[in-house]
């Protein structure tokens, strides 16, 4: 999807979750926080990779929330994971009211897609041990 995006002049912002709110961290004590925010807030899609992998600290949390109200009506967020949909509430960790909040945002006008099957990387790896 994103790289159809991508081909229909569309942008977009591919973001592996555990990395981004790294990013996240250093931008807020060197001042880049609302710029990176902004940022994420303009491009038309956003791509978060590997959603769920650890439960949300506070500040990641309220990262989560800002970005994801900041797009909320105006652009396109896709939400890639291996952590079934009910138990995201686990993942974002000890608010109740932060998760809900996330989570009306996140599954509000949603379109899931379920993958079934053998992963891709399994794949390529089984081709590349038979290329051999």
């Amino acid at each position: 999807l994103g790289h159809k995006a991508c081909r229909d002049g569309r942008s977009v912002s591919y973001q592996r979750v555990p990395r981004l709110f790294e990013a996240m961290a250093l931008a807020r004590g060197d001042g880049r926080h609302a710029r990176m925010l902004k940022s994420l807030a303009r491009v038309e899609l956003l791509i978060l990779d590997d959603w769920g992998i650890s439960v949300l600290t506070q500040s990641q949390r309220i990262d989560l929330l800002e970005m994801l109200e900041d797009r909320n009506g105006r652009a396109s967020t896709i939400v890639t994971s291996q952590v079934p949909v009910d138990q995201w509430h686990e993942v974002i960790g000890d608010d109740p009211t932060l998760a809900d909040a996330i989570l009306d945002r996140l599954v509000h006008n949603a379109h899931r897609i379920n993958m079934t099957g053998e992963s891709l990387r399994k794949i390529a790896g089984k081709q590349a041990l038979d290329a051999d």
